[in-house]
């Protein structure tokens, strides 16, 4: 399976469990204190986890 993230580059993903797991993660995490990059970062892996979970949803309607 792949998704494309937001720079129109193709992730394989192996795992697709661990993978939501993981993006679920990375969404929310952040520097203590803050930076800058963090919002963009953020950003990137909701956007990630999104595909992950329509992903999720498309399998399930296909078993």
């Amino acid at each position: 399976m792949k998704i494309r993230d937001k720079k129109g580059e193709w992730i394989e993903v192996t795992d697709l469990k661990k993978a939501i797991q993981q993006a679920g993660w990375y969404k929310e995490y952040q520097h203590d204190p803050p930076t800058e990059s963090d919002k963009e970062r953020q950003a990137y892996w909701a956007d990630i986890h999104e595909k992950l979970l329509s992903l999720k949803a498309k399998q399930s309607c296909n078993t």
